[in-house]
């Protein structure tokens, strides 16, 4: 069911609680954390400037790393503050408590138009445990509760939940934002009856992340291609060797059934004919989680089987051209996973020709291009082609569990259309 939408609500005056995804990536730069990437910041100031013109007195929450319930100075939104400042061209307040005393006084303060942001939610350990006591504090500074935040939607935490229930037991209303909205629209509603052929691009490393998402997708896509570190579990499901790649043993029978049902729905089912393959030979280092890193010798193509001492690390230039052709043919695309290691330029160029026909399919055909969130966004936005495709989604494991057709509770606690 639709849900209620900020356009819907009357905010002059009011007090409105907003949740933002602001786990942006920062770095330290001498002694000062500077934030790489600002995307998830201007992704909501559609819903900012909405609230702004309106007059509403617009509080804003969201989280910023993994803290584990401390406070710790790395992790501090009062960068994001300032850089939210810049964007909307106007002061923006930081408050250094999230709830409490401070908080309140500084959200009292607040006249019709201004915007303040609130510390880290997640310097509170209660926070992704939804506990009531520490929602209802959240809530005492609301008088309407929005929704901006779809990255984190699929979280029951206090700030995307249980503050959503208590303001509506108040008597407030809870609603998406403008950002939520345009998510539930092209990952939910514009896949439900897509514009045919539908072709569905998945990558990524493990069949197992996926597969809810191929069972559900099988049952509406004219055609399925598949690339990333999972078709190597593909190629051994089928007696194939994949030397040192990526596989999941124990899941070749998932991707058996995956195929078996795609000839039933008959669904065209296209998995790679070629690799981009290299010899992981040991540095003797150790990366910063303490893994061991390995240089990757002798990058080639190869068709067939992967050599015993080799590894998989892209679909091949065969497979990237027939790919490229299906992709042209597309009147709807979704995309979710890498064709590949793209982060490093020699295993790249297979989601670099998949991102160049999605782009080209949405700009010259019309197609509808759905980019499912996580690293598919990454790769193309790194293609630089970012702004030729139809939507991106924000999220990451949100997007994966809604595609699954999981409820989140994000917005499953916002209030529906009457």
């Amino acid at each position: 069911m639709a849900k209620l939408s900020v356009r819907d609500l009357n905010v002059t005056g009011k007090r409105v609680l907003m949740r933002v995804d602001y786990n942006v990536p920062m770095e330290d730069n001498g002694g000062v954390m500077v934030i790489n990437d600002a995307t998830r910041i201007k992704e909501t100031l559609p819903t900012l400037n909405l609230l702004i013109s309106k007059g509403a007195r617009v509080v804003l929450m969201a989280h910023l790393g993994r803290p584990d319930g401390k406070r710790e100075p790395s992790m501090s939104l009062r960068p994001v503050s300032e850089a939210l400042s810049e964007m909307l061209g106007k002061p923006v307040s930081f408050s250094e408590e999230t709830m409490g005393e401070k908080a309140e006084g500084a959200v009292a303060g607040l006249k019709d138009g201004d915007v303040l942001l609130l510390e880290n939610v997640r310097f509170h350990a209660e926070e992704e445990d939804n506990d009531p006591v520490f929602a209802a504090r959240l809530a005492r500074l609301a008088d309407l509760y929005v929704n901006d935040a779809f990255g984190a939607a699929h979280r029951a935490h206090a700030s995307t939940c249980g503050v959503a229930r208590i303001v509506r037991a108040w008597g407030g209303s809870c609603a998406a934002g403008l950002l939520m909205e345009r998510e539930l629209k092209f990952l939910g509603d514009e896949l439900d009856q897509p514009a045919r052929p539908f072709v569905v691009i998945l990558g990524g490393a493990k069949v197992s992340d996926k597969i809810r998402v191929i069972d559900r997708l099988l049952d509406r896509a004219d055609t399925v291609l598949i690339g990333g570190a999972m078709a190597y579990t593909f190629k051994l499901a089928h007696g194939g060797k994949t030397g040192k790649s990526l596989v999941e043993k124990d899941h070749t029978g998932t991707a058996l059934a995956a195929e078996a049902k795609a000839k039933q729905r008959h669904v065209n089912f296209h998995l790679p004919t070629d690799t981009v393959i290299a010899t992981p030979v040991a540095t003797g280092k150790l990366n910063k989680k303490g893994k061991p890193v390995y240089d990757l010798q002798n990058p080639r193509v190869i068709s067939g089987d992967i050599p015993d001492d080799s590894e998989g690390f892209d679909i091949g230039p065969a497979t990237a051209a027939a790919y490229a052709a299906v992709i042209a043919g597309a009147k709807t695309i979704l995309w979710n996973g890498p064709m590949g290691m793209f982060e490093d330029p020699r295993f790249a160029e297979g989601t670099h020709v998949v991102a160049k026909a999605v782009a080209e399919a949405t700009q010259k055909n019309g197609t509808k291009s759905i980019i499912g969130g996580g690293d598919s966004v990454k790769a193309i936005n790194k293609a630089g082609l970012g702004s030729q495709v139809t939507f991106a989604s924000t999220g990451g494991g949100a997007s994966l569990e809604f595609l699954e057709g999981t409820p989140l509770p994000g917005v499953v606690c916002l209030d529906n259309c009457q």
